[in-house]
Parts: structure tokens; C-alpha cells; sequence
């Protein structure tokens, strides 16, 4: 953002002439596009929250999150939009080039407010420093842009007042909603979602108050959630959180991805993950058997400890719940 401002400026440095200017400013736009892209698909496969690839290009149609997802939908439109047409400059003229590049002062805050309201890091404190840094880069730039070009003097002392007000509105915004404790559910997070992350947030005590002893053979009563989406190709996933009712206590995550069938779905990628009370490990591991609501895998901690679980189901996918008994023994691994 801060390139293109400098690009139209005409601005340059002893050792940086203005081509060298334009010319990073447009790599750093496509590696930009290269990340958000990156974004997308990886968001998409990671199958957590229930977003389609679809909705990295429609706006506000998602069952999560769908305003702030959203405004990434726009955003991302807005970007391509403007890599396009700088690859059409020629074709479409410079005219409606530089109408179409006045879009980037809407993209980037678009953008911005897109990663305050359904970043997984909003309130981290290191991205609200980088993000306070960049909307104070973005503003100084904006003002140098009002200050330094010709034009109506309306037009250019609106642009300075609006580069002034939009990142203080920004700042309140952020601090009275997602810089809050309950911005989750508030920004439209699916009830299932909001529920299996309290589940795994108080599944055990603090790390230093853990015993270290790695859990052996046990068996064990569960509840918890079931979340089924099922994706435009018709792929279906299933995720089940459980909370361990009894020693050693903790919780289990089973994901199944695949084709849907009479039995529910036909395996074709699967994921365990298991973090018992009684120790700091966590136990990863995928599915090796599944028949119709049992389902049987292997999990594995960084120190080699292994354990076989089986899994039988009650599942009530109306409701979203889940009852499960969980068997494991260590001499199956």
C-alpha cells in the first residue's frame, strides 16, 4: 500500500530510482496474491471451521464468521481486480486503470478489519503491534499522498480527514469487540465450534500442576460434539470432540474426510488426537478401522508412547451430540 502511494507520488531515493520502486511494488503485490492464495486453500483443507472454497469469492454467505469472512471475500476480489487490470493497462487504457487502482484504498482496510475480526491471532499482542504499525505506515502515507498531490482541495482535505478518522474508528472498534472476551460467538462462530473449544480449553490443569505419568490401558465414558459439512465436490467431514468422564480424564478429537455412503462416509483421510489430564503429551494418530459408529485407531506421543483406541459412537447429529465409550490398551501399538 505504502509502495503504491510512493509509486504515484513519482517519489525516489538516491539509490532507488522510480522503476525500482514500481517494479517492487508490483513483485510484492503478486507475492501478496501468492500468500492470500495460500491462505485460502489451506483454510479450506484444514476443514476446522466450515468454509468452502467458494466462499474466498462470494461474500457474506458462509456459516462462519459470514460478515468478517466475508469482507476477506472482498478484499481478495478488490486484489485480484487490481492485478488484472495492471495486466490489462494496455488493453483497457490508462484511465480506467488508475479508476480501477483507486480500489486499493478500500482493499486494505477491508482487508485488515477481515483479520481483526476472524483472525485465529487477533488478540495476540505481536500482530495488534503489526497491525498498529502498519495502519500508522498506511496513514502517514496517505496524508503524504493528500499533502504532495494536485487536485481539488475538497476532495484532498476529505481523503486527509478520512486517513485520520478510519484508523481511530479502527482502534475503537477493535477494542470494544474483538480485543473482548465473547468475540467468537459474537461474530457469528457456529454454536459446535464455540462448544468443542471450551471442551479442549478445560480438559486439564494448568502444565506445571500435570502429572507426568503417560497414560497405560484404561476404559472411559465420553460426551461431546459431532460437526458433519459436507463440500461442493460432495466430499464429507466429520468432526467428533470428546471429553473423558472418567481417569485419565481429557479429551478426543476423531476427523473422518471422505465420500458419503450408506454407512455415513467412506474413509478416505482420517485424524486422532488425543490429550489426556494425566500428562503434558499429546497423542496423534489416524483411524485404521471403521464400522459404522466404532471406530478404532492408533495414537502416538513425541516419546514414543503408543495406544490403541476404540471408539463406540451414540451420535445425534440433529442435536450435534455425542456419547462415546473409549477402551485403550497400550499392547495394541
Amino acid at each position: 500500500m505504502t509502495l503504491g502511494v510512493a509509486t504515484s507520488l513519482r517519489l525516489k531515493a538516491p539509490h532507488w530510482p522510480r522503476f525500482a520502486i514500481a517494479g517492487l511494488h508490483r513483485n510484492l503485490t503478486l507475492l501478496a496474491v501468492v500468500f492470500v492464495a495460500l491462505h485460502v486453500l489451506t483454510t479450506v483443507a484444514d476443514g476446522y471451521a466450515p468454509i468452502g472454497l467458494k466462499d474466498a469469492f462470494v461474500p457474506f454467505l458462509s456459516p462462519y464468521r459470514p460478515v468478517w469472512l466475508g469482507l476477506g471475500a472482498v478484499a481478495f476480489d478488490l486484489l485480484l481486480a487490481l492485478v488484472l487490470t495492471s495486466y490489462l493497462r494496455s488493453r483497457i487504457g490508462v484511465r480506467a486503470w488508475r479508476l480501477a487502482h483507486w480500489l486499493a484504498y478500500a482493499t486494505w482496510p477491508v482487508a485488515l478489519l477481515h483479520a481483526a475480526g476472524t483472525g485465529s491471532d487477533a488478540r495476540s499482542g505481536w500482530l495488534t503491534i503489526l497491525a498498529a504499525a502498519s495502519l500508522l505506515a498506511v496513514a502517514a502515507a496517505i496524508f503524504a499522498r493528500v499533502g504532495l498531490a494536485r487536485g481539488s482541495v475538497g476532495l484532498r482535505a476529505g481523503a486527509g480527514v478520512a486517513a485520520l478518522v478510519l484508523p481511530l474508528a479502527l482502534v475503537v472498534w477493535y477494542r470494544s469487540g474483538p480485543a473482548r472476551p465473547g468475540w467468537a460467538a459474537r461474530a457469528g462462530t457456529p454454536k459446535p465450534l464455540i462448544a468443542s473449544r471450551r471442551l479442549a480449553s478445560s480438559v486439564s490443569p494448568p502444565l506445571a500442576a500435570r502429572r507426568s505419568s503417560p497414560p497405560r490401558s484404561f476404559a472411559s465414558t465420553a460426551t461431546g460434539t459431532i460437526r458433519r459439512r459436507t463440500s461442493d465436490d460432495g466430499t464429507v467431514r466429520i468432526a467428533i470432540a470428546l471429553r473423558l468422564h472418567d481417569a485419565p480424564g481429557g479429551a478426543l478429537r476423531i476427523d473422518l474426510r471422505g465420500g458419503a455412503s450408506d454407512a455415513g462416509v467412506s474413509l478416505r483421510a482420517s485424524g486422532l488426537s488425543f490429550v489426556p489430564a494425566t500428562t503434558r503429551a499429546v497423542y496423534f494418530g489416524s483411524v485404521t478401522q471403521l464400522a459404522g459408529n466404532a471406530v478404532a485407531g492408533t495414537v502416538r506421543d513425541r516419546a514414543g508412547d503408543r495406544l490403541g483406541l476404540h471408539v463406540d459412537l451414540t451420535l445425534d447429529e440433529a442435536a450435534g451430540t455425542a456419547t462415546a465409550r473409549i477402551v485403550a490398551d497400550a499392547a495394541d501399538a
